[in-house]
């Protein structure tokens, strides 16, 4: 059975090495990706909450004997298939490789959590039901330890028929470990013979009538599969399955033969009271009593209660949701404090090298215009984001992936399953609407983990109601600008602003849940499905990790895709206000037509106008109202101070200001979001993407100013 025909390079013996195809298998979070990072050396995310991994990530590593290639396939709790990670998953331990025919796995890792081993285990039980050649990693041994949870290693082998090993990532012994006992698992000239899953006498009975005819079947293809687990999947009626199995072993596979022992299989059932509806909720049950047999000789848990104790507060209605709110207010107050001096001198550093830059154009006699798109416009603009998004971001993105790693996201997660579930939308997008804060493209991506494309859907077109790292700036500064002041700048000041950001973000959430429940009442009808969010342990960041992570994976790659939509951006902006048409700037025009409406809604032209031109990316929005209100052709370093008297000077209020937050909150998303949403769903739902948050905001906004207008504000 396997890929593994091929010979390597030589090893230390002088004697040439087996290449192995190795499935990596795993619950979410049980730190399977980082023990397919320390083996392979690849740096694959390995983000502490579930549903990270949806495809197969490959990496190699050698051992004197083997050659490996690892391919850490989806995290999922079961091999049903109620999931596109589980299909997934299920479908490398059948077939391998997707570019060919029929090449399953060498053998296959399964990694367990030790700190709950039972539900591991369920998980484990199938993979060896459906590849014999299975190695137990019991990874998170100190975590155990650290729980008073005693794990018998021997007896849990003795128990499972197959080879075991305790592991701790932190440990490069237990790794050292792991690669011996899989040396010595691809060696058995025979696989082991695994603990045989039991289950009640009428499914038993089922199996027993289409099993042989389907051996038989699978000896003519020349398939590995093992004929008892496939004729119960095949009585379960797996339809993704079964159209796998027709795309790998030929359409002909299914003979009017098998067709018919599948058809007895059920009648049997259904004469025992088994129907299709609860056959899968049977096979669930006796797996995990199976798991639990196992459990009971191996597992003693002298009880720990620490980690539990914590979650009584994280995760309790009353304290849950004040606790989460605070954690982010620390998080924008650290930033905000943090930030605004490097800001400052980032600023001053990169106009000074602007003012560098139009010398050094003047000293080659470029021409003005050249001059003025790539300095004036294309510079000044990058400029302006770089010192605006950096500063932030070096310090948003470390303090938000602490969270991370320390386990805290999920408990986040768990908190506004309910809320979600009462939007009829599915709890996995809270995990995708914190993933917005980064990057409202890299939340849309993420709703990939959600199984129903009508809550996947509902989850895209209501990301952008969480505010990405383009758009934090602008609230910031308002914030400092317009309701702490700019000229008090210190302590009380920051946390202020932290306040008032983490209630505008509020409101944002709340837009989400109205949004989502509107959307799954009207054009995306449907019932919330369920799934399962694992709470892991708590656990230590590793800050070196963390910091090459969010800076480079994070922070470097937003920036960098800021910087590609800002620069040719300005260059367009430069244009607009320097190319004159019947004594006006293109510019001053379209300010001027867009004014109407811009003071409907509590703004102006000007505002409207840098919205639209900002759509590359939502950093550049202030710098172009700033430009607009100068009447100059390119931007200019402007403090805070002078910003708010251009501001004021041009007739803003604290109303302008609040209506500005507003729609930065609820508008269109970027370019980036718009072509990934149209890459994931299609054009109308991009459309539909631009529509919904932009019409949210146009009547916020609205009912702002008017509420001003009224009572004279």
């Amino acid at each position: 059975m396997g890929a593994g025909n091929n010979l390597s390079s030589a090893g230390e013996s002088g004697k040439p090495r087996i290449d192995k195809l190795i499935a990596l298998a795993g619950n979410p979070n049980v730190g399977k990706s980082t023990i397919f990072n320390a083996l392979t050396g690849l740096h694959q995310h390995t983000g502490n909450w579930p549903g990270k991994t949806v495809s197969a990530a490959e990496g190699n590593f050698s051992t004197a004997k083997f050659s490996y290639t690892l391919a850490d396939i989806p995290g999922t709790y079961s091999l049903l298939a109620h999931s596109k990670e589980e299909a997934v998953a299920r479908d490398f331990i059948c077939f391998g490789r997707e570019d060919e025919n029929i090449a399953p796995p060498d053998a296959t890792i399964v990694v367990c959590d030790a700190t709950c081993l039972q539900r591991s285990l369920n998980l484990a039980l199938q993979v060896m039901e459906l590849c014999p050649r299975t190695l137990v990693c019991v990874n998170l041994m100190d975590e155990a330890a650290r729980r008073n949870i005693k794990i018998d290693l021997a007896s849990l082998e003795r128990e499972l028929g197959v080879p075991v090993v305790g592991t701790s990532v932190r440990d490069k012994k237990s790794l050292k470990r792991l690669t011996r006992r899989l040396d010595e698992l691809c060696e058995l000239p025979e696989p082991p013979v695994p603990r045989k899953l039991r289950y009640i006498a009428p499914i038993e009975r089922a199996v027993s009538i289409a099993e042989p005819l389907i051996k038989e079947r699978l000896a003519e293809t020349g398939s590995a599969l093992p004929a008892r687990w496939l004729a119960l999947r095949l009585i379960d009626e797996d339809a993704a399955l079964r159209g796998e199995l027709e795309r790998r072993l030929g359409e002909d596979f299914f003979t009017e033969e098998i067709q018919a022992v599948i058809y007895t299989a059920r009648e049997y059932l259904k004469e025992h009271d088994i129907t299709a509806e609860t056959l899968k909720d049977r096979i669930v049950s006796c797996i995990l009593l199976n798991g639990e047999e196992v459990c009971d000789e191996a597992v003693r848990d002298f009880g720990g209660g620490a980690v539990s104790k914590a979650d009584k507060i994280l995760t309790s209605k009353l304290l849950g949701y004040p606790v989460m709110l605070l954690m982010l207010t620390v998080i924008f107050w650290l930033t905000i404090s943090g930030a605004n001096y490097p800001s400052q001198l980032l600023s001053t550093a990169l106009f000074w090298l602007g003012d560098r830059l139009g010398e050094f154009m003047d000293y080659l006699n470029a021409p003005e215009w050249l001059s003025g798109i790539l300095v004036d416009g294309a510079y000044r603009v990058l400029a302006w984001v770089v010192a605006v998004m950096l500063p932030p971001m070096a310090i948003f993105f470390p303090l938000f992936t602490i969270l991370e790693d320390l386990g805290y996201l999920p408990r986040v997660a768990y908190n506004l399953d309910r809320p979600f579930c009462k939007c009829n939308a599915c709890g996995k997008q809270s995990l995708t609407m914190c993933m917005g804060f980064g990057c409202n493209a890299a939340g849309i991506v993420g709703c990939r983990i959600i199984d129903s494309k009508r809550e996947r859907l509902i989850a895209m077109l209501t990301n952008v109601f969480v505010p990405c790292n383009g758009r934090l700036p602008i609230l910031l500064t308002l914030i400092s600008l317009f309701f702490v002041g700019a000229e008090r700048m210190g302590f009380v000041s920051g946390l202020l602003s932290a306040v008032l950001l983490t209630a505008f973000i509020v409101l944002g959430v709340l837009m989400t849940f109205l949004v989502s429940k509107i959307l799954s009442l009207t054009i995306l009808k449907g019932e919330p499905s369920s799934f399962t969010l694992e709470l892991p342990p708590f656990r230590k960041p590793q800050f070196g990790k963390i910091l090459v992570r969010s800076l480079l994976d994070r922070t470097v790659f937003v920036l960098g895709r800021a910087a590609a939509v800002s620069a040719p951006a300005g260059a367009v902006i430069w244009l607009l206000a320097n190319v004159s048409i019947g004594g006006g700037t293109l510019l001053s025009y379209i300010t001027d037509f867009l004014n109407p409406l811009g003071v409907l809604l509590g703004m102006d032209g000007a505002i409207l106008t840098a919205f639209i031109l900002g759509i590359p990316a939502n950093e550049i929005v202030l710098p172009l109202v700033a430009m607009n209100y100068m009447q100059q052709g390119g931007l200019s370093e402007i403090q805070s101070a002078q910003m708010f008297e251009l501001f004021v000077q041009n007739g803003w209020t604290a109303v302008t200001a609040l209506c500005v937050i507003v729609f930065t909150l609820m508008h269109f998303p970027c370019a980036t979001s718009l072509l990934t949403i149209r890459k994931e769903a299609g054009g109308k739902w991009a459309a539909l993407a631009f529509v919904i948050p932009t019409l949210c905001g146009m009547v916020l906004c609205a009912l702002i100013a008017g509420a001003a207008r009224l009572f004279g504000i």
